[in-house]
C-alpha cells in the first residue's frame, strides 16, 4: 500500500496499488486540473535536466571560447614567428644581395685593373716603338756626323795617312749605321731624346767600358799626336813653379808671366832670397799673387834647405812642398822625370764624367778610377790628350759635338752643337786657326805660338 499526501487537503490517505486506484476511485472534483504528484516530479526532473543541459552547454561554450582563445594565441604566436622568420629571411636575402654587390664591385675593380694594365702595356709598347724609332734617328744622325767629321778631320790631323785612315773608318761606320737610320724617317726630336734612357736600361759591362775608353784614347792619339804640357819650361824647377802659378788662371797667362820671373830668379836659392814685394809685382797678372808668392818662395826655401836646391823626383817628397798637391806633383813627375801619372784638372774631370768612365768628382777617386782602365805607361800622354780635347772641342758650356772625332763613342753626344758647320766655329787654338798657349811650343806643334804679354 502506498501512502500519499494530499496536496490540497493536507491529509495522508492510504492508496491502493496503482492499478487498483485508477480503476475504482475517480479523481475528486476539488482536485480537478491539478497535476498529479508523478507529473510534478517528472517536470521537476525535466527542469533539472534542462538546467544541467544549460550548464553543460555553458561549460561547453566556455571551453570552446577558451579553446578558441588558445587557438588565436597560437595563431598569433605563429604569425609572430612567421614575421620573425620572414624578417630573418629578408636579412639573409639582403646580406646575400650585399655580398653579390661586393662581388660585382670586386669584379668591376678587377676588370678595371685589367683594363688599366692593358693601357699601361699599350703605353709601354708605344714607348718602346718610339724609342726604337728614336734610336734609328740617332743612328742616322751619328752616321751623318761621322761622314762630316771625316771631312773635317782630314785637314786637321798633321799626318796624311792618319787622316785617310780616319776617313775610311768613318765611312765604314756610316755604312753600317745607315740601314737602321732609314727605318725611321718620320721620327721627331722627342723620341730621339729617349736614346740615353735605352742605354741606361742596359748598363755597360766593365769589359765594354775598358774597350771603349781605350778606343777613345787611340782616337785622341790620332787627332792630337803633338799633345804636350802647355806650360813653357826648361827644367823641373821652372815646371814646378809654372804649375803652381797656373791655379785659377790660364796656361797662356802663366807663359806670358814666367819669362821675367825665371830671368830674375833662375834658381831656388835666388828666389828664396828675393824680396816678396818684387815677386808679387812680377806674378801679379796670374791673380792671387800674394798667396802664390808665399807658395813659390816657400817651395824655393824648402828646395834649398832640404833637397840641396834640386826638385825631388818622388811623389811623397813633392807633396810635402808648400802649395804642391798630387796634380802638380804628377805634372812634374810625368813631364820632367818620365814617371807616369794622371793629371786630374778641371778639363780632365769634366770629360771623363761625360764619357762615363767614372761618376766620381773627388780628384783622387777620379785618378784611381781612370787609372784602372789604362796601362800605367799611358797615363801621362792620356792626360795631355784629354786636356787638349777639352780645351779645343769638348768645351764646358757648349761642346762642339758636330766636329768631334769621337762622337760615335760618346754617351753625351748631343749636349752641344751637332751641326758640323756651326760646331766648326766653336773650335779653339790650332783646331780653330788660332794661336796656341805656349810662347815656345814643341817643334811638332801645328799651330801658331802664343803672343807675349801685352801683344795680344
Amino acid at each position: 500500500m502506498v501512502v500519499r499526501r494530499n496536496s490540497a487537503m493536507g491529509e495522508q490517505v492510504a492508496a491502493e496499488p496503482e492499478n487498483a486506484t485508477k480503476a475504482t476511485n475517480p479523481t475528486p472534483d476539488g482536485a480537478a486540473g491539478q497535476p498529479t504528484p508523478t507529473k510534478a516530479a517528472a517536470k521537476k526532473a525535466t527542469g533539472t535536466a534542462a538546467k544541467k543541459v544549460a550548464v553543460a552547454k555553458k561549460a561547453t561554450a566556455a571551453k570552446k571560447a577558451t579553446a578558441a582563445k588558445k587557438t588565436a594565441d597560437v595563431k598569433e604566436a605563429a604569425v609572430g614567428k612567421g614575421t620573425v622568420a620572414a624578417k630573418k629571411t629578408a636579412d639573409v636575402k639582403g646580406t646575400a644581395a650585399g655580398k653579390e654587390t661586393v662581388a660585382a664591385k670586386k669584379t668591376a675593380d678587377v676588370k678595371g685593373t685589367a683594363a688599366g694594365n692593358g693601357t699601361v702595356a699599350a703605353k709601354k709598347t708605344a714607348d718602346v716603338k718610339g724609342t726604337a724609332a728614336g734610336n734609328g734617328t740617332v743612328a742616322a744622325k751619328k752616321a751623318t756626323v761621322e761622314k762630316k767629321t771625316a771631312a773635317v778631320k782630314a785637314p786637321v790631323v798633321a799626318k796624311g795617312t792618319v787622316a785617310a785612315k780616319g776617313a775610311a773608318a768613318a765611312k765604314k761606320a756610316a755604312a753600317k749605321k745607315a740601314a737602321p737610320g732609314k727605318s725611321a724617317p718620320a721620327s721627331t726630336a722627342a723620341p730621339a731624346k729617349s736614346a740615353p734612357a735605352t742605354k741606361a736600361a742596359k748598363p755597360e759591362s766593365r769589359t765594354a767600358l775598358v774597350r771603349r775608353a781605350r778606343r777613345i784614347n787611340r782616337e785622341l792619339a790620332d787627332v792630337y799626336p803633338y799633345a804636350h804640357p802647355e806650360l813653357d819650361f826648361e827644367n823641373p824647377f821652372q815646371l814646378l813653379l809654372a804649375t803652381v802659378l797656373s791655379a785659377q788662371t790660364t796656361d797662356l797667362r802663366v807663359n806670358q808671366t814666367t819669362p821675367a820671373l825665371f830671368a830674375k830668379y833662375p834658381t831656388p836659392e835666388d828666389l828664396a832670397a828675393a824680396n816678396p814685394e818684387e815677386v808679387e809685382e812680377l806674378i801679379r797678372p796670374t791673380g792671387f799673387f800674394r798667396a802664390k808668392t808665399k807658395s813659390i818662395m816657400g817651395i824655393a826655401t824648402a828646395l834649398r834647405d832640404e833637397f840641396g836646391g834640386e826638385v825631388p823626383g818622388r811623389l811623397e817628397d813633392l807633396v810635402k812642398l808648400p802649395g804642391v798637391g798630387r796634380k802638380t806633383a804628377f805634372v812634374v813627375l810625368g813631364n820632367a822625370f818620365g814617371v807616369p801619372g794622371l793629371t786630374v784638372d778641371t778639363h780632365f774631370g769634366r770629360l771623363v764624367r761625360r764619357w762615363k768612365w767614372t761618376d766620381e768628382t773627388d780628384p783622387d777617386k777620379v785618378e784611381a778610377a781612370v787609372g784602372a782602365l789604362f796601362p800605367k805607361s799611358e797615363w801621362t800622354m792620356l792626360s795631355h790628350r784629354v786636356i787638349f780635347h777639352g780645351r779645343r772641342i769638348c768645351h764646358s758650356r757648349r761642346p762642339a759635338c758636330g766636329a768631334c772625332p769621337i762622337a760615335p763613342l760618346c754617351p753625351a753626344y748631343g749636349e752641344g752643337e751637332t751641326d758640323p758647320e756651326k760646331a766648326k766655329k766653336l773650335l779653339k787654338y790650332e783646331k780653330g786657326g788660332m794661336p796656341g798657349q805656349r810662347l815656345k811650343p814643341p817643334p811638332d806643334y801645328p799651330g801658331r805660338p802664343a803672343p807675349p804679354l801685352g801683344a795680344e
